[in-house]
């Protein structure tokens, strides 16, 4: 499986899940679908009018230009996602995990004529099947790969599991203040910590939390147990609060 690291907001590395062939494929396909659907809105809207030459070729070359630039464009402004891309959960990045330059969109928008023009998309087939990055040729050019969205361990039924002690006292009450997604990245970075037992994940994340919350861990409490405890502390707060 492979993967690429992306630096968090709070300073922490998560690795990521290269997006595979069928999503491109399928985001692709998405994106190829909306630009049927606005050609066919623009037909309704002419049948619906008095057509004027001048009128059809401004629209035409409307068309046209937002056809063409309709990639590089939603890439540019919506991080790294078409509208196909946000659908399959998937954007692209920098190799090293940054967000592509100004000129890395250029260029792999670019080569989307190697890509997609040359042989109707059998190119960029070929190369995201037999790169190990999951590349189309414009990405290799560019330094750049897609990942998936969400992290690769998922959250859903793991971190957000109410505690069944219902006597529990919780540790640390200000665990309340955070979010779901806080939680989330909390437990991604103790599974990274358990499969790569690196300690600086967890001591990065345990001092974002004390700061942000401003908390002291007890001297009797190392920064495994604390984020531990913060994640049991946050599902039993937030159970109560639900049923309240």
């Amino acid at each position: 499986m492979q993967t690429v690291q992306i630096k968090t907001a709070q300073n922490i590395d998560i690795d990521y899940e290269v997006a595979d062939l069928g999503e491109r494929v399928l985001a692709r396909l998405t994106d190829i679908g909306i630009a049927i659907g606005m050609a066919l809105i623009l037909v309704f809207l002419a049948s619906l009018t008095s057509w004027n030459e001048v009128f059809g070729i401004g629209l035409i070359i409307v068309y046209v230009i937002l056809f063409v630039f309709y990639d590089l464009l939603c890439e540019l402004y919506f991080n790294g996602q078409s509208i196909g891309k946000r659908v399959m959960k998937i954007k692209v990045i920098s190799i090293d995990g940054s967000r592509p330059s100004f000129g890395q969109y250029i260029i792999r928008w670019l080569f989307r004529i190697v890509d997609f023009s040359i042989g109707s998309g059998i190119v960029a087939l070929i190369a995201v099947a037999v790169s190990d990055k999951k590349q189309r040729v414009g990405d290799m050019v560019a330094g750049t790969t897609l990942i998936k969205t969400r992290p690769r361990i998922q959250m859903d039924g793991i971190a957000f599991m109410p505690t069944a002690e219902v006597t529990y006292q919780p540790v640390f009450p200000q665990a309340i203040e955070l979010a779901d997604k806080d939680i989330a990245l909390i437990h991604e970075v103790i599974s990274n910590y358990t499969a790569t037992a690196n300690a600086v994940l967890i001591h990065n994340m345990a001092n974002r939390i004390k700061e942000h919350l401003g908390i002291t861990i007890p001297d009797n409490m190392n920064e495994y147990q604390f984020l531990n405890i913060l994640i049991k502390d946050y599902n039993h707060l937030s159970g109560i609060s639900h049923e309240v």
